[in-house]
């Protein structure tokens, strides 16, 4: 097929992505078109000049190709197609061309480092030890005891090793057992998924959120993790119950053999002047970013869970910009934000404790988009969408429905997008949707809140407009000022423009002193905050941005 963007090659290989604004889709929850209760590529075409008119710059689609859907799309079974849920690559370029004309970007994920056990790959690989793809995958002879070979845990909790009875060994599944590592260290492995990127990129995307990208190689060697002794572990889906925390994942992920494969990853990338995020958990997510994203020759951007935990305070935040900026700083690395995903409790929820004032979605979008690097917004933040309590009997995430009741799982951040109040099933579909629609998203519904002043919709609307102006905030530097909590103050450099972004993250009001020589900025958004002298009167979860005045003026 030939490439349909060679044409604007140029406008592609522009540094766009820096400091931009991502918008994620989870497609089975975006909008259903064909009444089966499961959103679909049509429904994002759909909706594409609203996600435009937010002011987003980009989308990221999670996975949409074929999948017997044990861990909905990210267990692949065939990387060049399209499920007949979603619809087909005929729905996909379509997408693509509506996408490019609003001037939105397209990434889609890419799920490199595991397929499904209903690839044929896997299937040949399986079935015994001499066929052509029998190094496919991670096999692994028994120990003498017949115990698998390494103490490695999977991610969803248990042995990440499964025996398969015909080639009378293990293979190497470090998520759900239907989900077998590939082997990365098999040239051949490598070579066939940069061509499936490839395919990708000739039908016109700009760029790839890679999953679980520090997971692609392993010790070939098997070595056994050391204990964490009590280490926590940056990683948002280790709950309590789960003895993936018990271990330093020293072995089983973030190999250095990673990096010579992310330099050939880049290199394609360049070609088509396309562009990549990385999502990483590891004990030391921070450390890994930097390593991912220096010199200019890896990812472009990487993300960890810093910003994806239960933790909310002043001293997370700054505390994980600081460090990933110390990290980079003699060298070109580049974060990726964000404060929800489709693997996490939304943040109104995980963050807010309990509280329904407008004024706390507002401030966290103002804070995000005011750190240094790119930022995704999660379908629904714009809404200020709570988390949803789905029943038991309407759990599908193999995750939630293997640690019930401690850890509900991911379903509660997946429910369907609300459109209108008015229409059945808040206009997501004409039939029950595959999780159920919460009552009280209907109220935060679109159609609700589109055209309404002060709604959380329309300050989305406003700020992310705004923000697209300020080239401080875009790729200028970053430097934290001491405050007393619960005030994050910073203020973004850049050679035409200086800004003071001062936050009140608690639920009280809170006063600050401005440096001198500061003018309020307006046009973004928020609730203007009064201003006697330089004293600064912030109410609850208000936020404040300022200019510094020209020196002629000072």
């Amino acid at each position: 097929m030939t490439s349909q963007f060679k044409e604007d090659q140029g406008t592609r290989r522009a540094e766009w992505w820096r400091g931009a604004s991502i918008y994620q889709i989870y497609p089975r929850s975006f909008q259903d078109t064909n009444g089966d209760g499961v959103g679909d590529l049509p429904g994002i075409t759909a909706h594409l000049p609203y996600i435009a008119d937010l002011g987003i710059e980009a989308i990221w689609i999670s996975p949409f190709f074929t999948s017997p859907m044990r861990d909905f799309g990210y267990d692949v079974s065939d990387y060049r197609n399209v499920d007949p849920i979603f619809g087909s690559l005929a729905d996909f370029d379509e997408l693509v061309e509506k996408a490019h004309k609003l001037g939105l970007k397209v990434l889609i994920d890419q799920v490199l480092s595991h397929s499904s056990d209903q690839h044929p790959w896997f299937k040949e690989s399986r079935s015994n030890r001499t066929n052509a793809r029998s190094d496919w995958y991670v096999w692994a002879d028994p120990r003498p005891d017949g115990t698998p070979p390494s103490n490695w845990q999977s991610v969803f909790g248990g042995a990440a090793w499964a025996w398969e009875p015909r080639r009378r060994q293990y293979y190497l599944h470090n998520f759900l057992e239907s989900q077998p590592d590939l082997n990365f260290h098999c040239q051949a492995v490598q070579d066939q998924m940069l061509e499936e990127c490839r395919f990708w990129l000739e039908r016109g995307v700009d760029g790839f959120r890679f999953d679980a990208c520090n997971f692609h190689f392993h010790d070939p060697a098997l070595r056994n993790n050391p204990p964490a002794r009590g280490k926590a572990l940056e990683v948002s889906s280790v709950r309590p119950g789960n003895p993936y925390g018990m271990q330093v994942h020293r072995f089983d992920k973030t190999r250095p053999e990673n990096l010579p494969f992310l330099r050939r990853v880049r290199a394609l990338l360049d070609a088509y002047g396309a562009v990549s995020v990385g999502e990483v958990g590891d004990e030391d997510s921070l450390a890994t970013m930097a390593e991912y994203t220096g010199g200019g020759d890896k990812l472009h951007m990487a993300y960890g869970m810093h910003l994806l935990t239960d933790e909310f305070s002043v001293a997370r935040i700054r505390g994980a910009v600081e460090a990933f900026e110390k990290r980079v700083k003699a060298g070109s690395g580049w974060a990726c934000w964000s404060l929800s995903n489709h693997d996490c409790a939304r943040v109104v929820s995980r963050w807010g404790n309990g509280t329904q004032d407008p004024a706390f979605p507002k401030v966290l979008l103002a804070m995000l988009g005011s750190l240094r690097g790119t930022f995704c917004v999660y379908q629904g933040e714009e809404l200020g969408l709570t988390e949803a309590v789905v029943p038991k009997n309407r759990l599908t995430d193999p995750y939630g429905i293997a640690f019930w009741p401690d850890f509900k799982g991911r379903d509660g951040c997946r429910t369907p997008i609300p459109w209108t109040p008015e229409a059945p099933f808040g206009g997501f579909s004409g039939v029950d949707s595959w999780l159920p629609m919460p009552a009280e998203h209907l109220a935060r519904a679109v159609s609700v809140q589109a055209g309404t002043p002060g709604s959380v919709l329309d300050f989305y609307r406003t700020f992310l407009a705004w923000r697209r102006l300020q080239p401080a905030l875009r790729k200028g530097s970053i430097t934290f000022l001491r405050a007393a909590d619960p005030l994050l103050v910073l203020r973004r450099e850049s050679p035409e423009q200086s800004i003071l972004a001062v936050f009140n993250l608690g639920p009280l009001p809170a006063e600050y002193t401005l440096p001198p020589h500061i003018d309020p900025l307006l046009g973004h958004g928020l609730e203007p905050a009064p201003l006697k002298g330089r004293r600064l009167s912030l109410a609850p979860w208000g936020g404040f941005f300022g200019q510094s005045r020209p020196s002629t003026q000072q």
